[in-house]
């Protein structure tokens, strides 16, 4: 018998044990009628099965072994490889292991069709030569996976550019640790990226959230042993055909299913986790990449960090029943909320390389962090809520405040400070007086005495008045009507391959509707008023005054483009709260 078949019996006795143990204190105890089992807490019932199908499996290959023991070679369970700028632990995983990431991914209960999704997704660009830029999408349920990936390949695209094709051109100069200059000058010309340069993106991108996942001193790569190992393993992994064929027949219904294939690579180098994942990105792109990626992040991390980065650690990070991903930090606001008792809720405790919008907080269902919505680099993961995608800019400056932004976050946060209500957007009048002065602000006396009438100051009336008032009082008026008007460019980037009604092949007449991702060009603009109905209106009457004053025209056709919507915008107005946002063709959408 080997060490595994004997610590897989060891570890069936012991689920057995601490299951019977267990019985008299579940929480969903079993009813019998008539002598049969009716129901039965899912947590025993999961351990149940595992014990009894490893134990069955570990007796077979006793059986097995005690025909032919002298034919039975000991399987070295851990491989050490020390390189000159780093090393490499090379392992499989235990039962137990296994078991404890399994339940942290899917529960103690999860179905075949979840696990499907989960084993059929790989990490692969579009064709389609509009999207391929994109990470096409095939199965529901590894968008969260797919979509922060996706994140990080455009910053590398639009950003550091130059560098990726340095380091394809001089593969031989180039070292992969070495960190990007970012590029002040993107292009969107997308479809004009080659595919070394795109591959290139995608390596470095999950280097780099690996290493981010293990706190930027190790990253673990988990790959499959069915590939071989050694060379064999490297020259499988290399083909893609290969790679299909061995996965073959392969499927995933139960941790131990898992463990028979798993195996992991732990990585302290930088640039030999970038030339490892180079090598072994045919892997990913295969049906079980969405899985393997998922798996090395969290084993990265740590499946302990995992579980106490999380509020309800009893939850599986693959949600029932569609098997949507999860976010391991639920709570999206800034630092942490302290509930009172020694109870506190995690939020996001610094800033972040990408951030994230989600439409649940134009619901009021909840609120994000100025860490997510103002991230180092302008793109954002998207969340609706059952999918993930993108939103990015080709413009670093684009989160940028304008004069009028500055000055109301001026102004407000004077005023905040005074606010006695506990954040209810009003103060006294003494406080009014405060914030004149920290803000420089002359009001003129009947305006003063107009807000102090009631004895309390109401944020919305002050704010009105600020708006209405000269600059060289301190306000914000200005003749112009284009102090603080911002007008922007944002793409849209939905990974889910549908039927695209517009594409080629339906207006050729050929074949059926163009199977492929959706990117979307959106024209954003910020208006200087309050809402957007004040700025229309002042910009329909200005334009239109100045169009028919200098060429005579007719003013209606000075009009401003009218604003489209679609719940996209509603995402977009939780960052830019005024923003106003148009598109050619079909609406973007976040599902």
């Amino acid at each position: 018998m080997t060490d595994l078949d004997d610590e897989e019996l060891q570890m069936a006795i012991m689920m057995s044990m601490q299951i019977s143990s267990s019985e008299p204190k579940r929480s969903n105890p079993v009813e019998t009628v008539a002598g049969e089992v009716v129901s039965e807490s899912p947590e025993a019932n999961y351990w149940r099965f595992q014990s009894e199908k490893m134990a069955a499996a570990a007796e077979k290959r006793m059986m097995a072994g005690s025909e032919s023991s002298s034919n039975v070679v000991k399987k070295e369970k851990e491989e050490v490889e020390e390189l000159e700028d780093g090393r490499i632990v090379s392992m499989e995983l235990s039962i137990k292991e296994v078991n404890e990431l399994f339940v942290v991914v899917f529960g103690y209960e999860v179905s075949k069709g979840i696990l499907e999704q989960w084993c059929n997704q790989g990490i692969r660009f579009s064709s389609d030569p509009e999207t391929s830029i994109g990470l096409v999408q095939h199965e529901s349920g590894p968008c969260g996976v797919l979509a922060t990936i996706q994140a990080f390949v455009l910053k590398y695209i639009i950003f550091f550019l130059d560098e990726l094709k340095d380091s394809v051109s001089m593969p031989q100069n180039w070292d992969p640790s070495t960190k990007f200059k970012s590029q002040t000058v993107p292009s969107n010309n997308f479809s004009s990226l080659t595919e070394d340069v795109k591959m290139s993106a995608l390596v470095r991108s999950m280097g780099e959230m690996l290493f981010m996942c293990g706190s930027n001193e190790r990253a673990v790569i988990a790959t499959l042993s069915i590939l071989g190992n050694g060379s064999q393993h490297s020259e499988v992994i290399s083909k893609n055909e290969g790679i299909t064929e061995a996965l073959e027949g392969l499927s995933i219904e139960s941790a131990l299913d898992l463990q028979k294939v798993l195996r992991v690579e732990t990585y302290t180098s930088r640039a030999s986790l970038s030339k490892r994942l180079e090598a072994t990105m045919p892997l990913f792109q295969s049906r079980m990449g969405a899985l393997l990626f998922l798996t090395s992040a969290l084993l990265s991390r740590g499946l302990d960090l995992i579980q106490t980065d999380r509020d309800d650690p009893s939850l599986p990070l693959v949600t029932a029943p569609f098997g949507h991903a999860s976010q391991a930090v639920s709570n999206v606001f800034d630092g942490r909320m302290d509930l009172g008792g020694g109870m506190f809720l995690k939020g996001v405790s610094n800033n972040v390389e990408v951030g994230f919008l989600t439409l649940l907080e134009s619901l009021n269902y909840c609120k994000v962090g100025q860490y997510l919505k103002c991230p180092k680099w302008p793109i954002w993961v998207v969340g609706s809520e059952s999918h993930y995608t993108v939103l990015f800019s080709l413009d670093i400056n684009v989160q940028n405040e304008s004069e009028l932004e500055e000055r109301e976050s001026q102004i407000r946060k004077a005023f905040d400070a005074q606010d006695q209500s506990g954040g209810g957007g009003f103060t006294s009048v003494d406080g009014l007086h405060q914030v004149l002065r920290e803000t420089n602000i002359k009001l003129p006396q009947e305006k003063l005495e107009y807000l102090s009438s009631t004895g309390y100051v109401v944020w919305s009336e002050f704010w009105q008045i600020i708006l209405d008032l000269d600059k060289s009082l301190g306000g914000l008026k200005d003749s112009s009507g284009l102090m603080g008007k911002r007008v922007f460019d944002l793409y849209h980037f939905n990974g889910i391959a549908k039927s695209d009604l517009s594409g080629s092949q339906v207006n050729s007449g050929v074949g059926s509707p163009l199977q492929r991702p959706r990117l979307t060009k959106l024209r954003v603009s910020v208006p200087p008023r309050w809402t957007p109905e004040e700025f229309m209106a002042d910009v329909t009457i200005s334009s239109a005054s100045s169009g028919a004053k200098s060429s005579g025209k007719d003013p209606e056709v000075s009009k401003p483009e009218p604003s489209q919507h679609a719940p996209l915008v509603d995402c977009i107005r939780t960052r830019w709260p005024r923003a106003i946002c148009s598109w050619s063709g079909d609406a973007p959408s976040i599902v």
